[in-house]
């Protein structure tokens, strides 16, 4: 099932590092919907206008992939503020 991102800062950060050439200028107020199918990252961009007149369950499409490993970690639901591992004194 699709997922849909409304935050700008995410947007921006998953264009940012994936390296992929975005204008998000040319939308008012642009939705990253997207879908995780084993390592991959299926995505297109969405104005939040038409996506909530039709509805994210009608979206059956992408129009870019990218490796999951250029995406943030949020994508894959992992929460930013947790950190991914814990230091003991005895490892500094």
């Amino acid at each position: 099932m699709m997922k849909a991102e409304r935050d700008l800062k995410r947007i921006k950060e998953f264009f940012e590092l994936n390296k992929t050439e975005f204008n998000l200028r040319q939308f008012h107020k642009p939705v990253l919907v997207y879908d995780i199918l084993d390592d991959k990252v299926r995505y297109s961009l969405w104005e939040m206008e038409i996506l909530d007149r039709f509805g994210l369950k009608n979206v059956d499409g992408w129009d870019k992939t990218e490796n999951i490993i250029y995406c943030p970690d949020w994508m894959q639901g992992n929460d930013e503020d947790e950190e991914d591992f814990d230091l003991e004194d005895d490892d500094l």
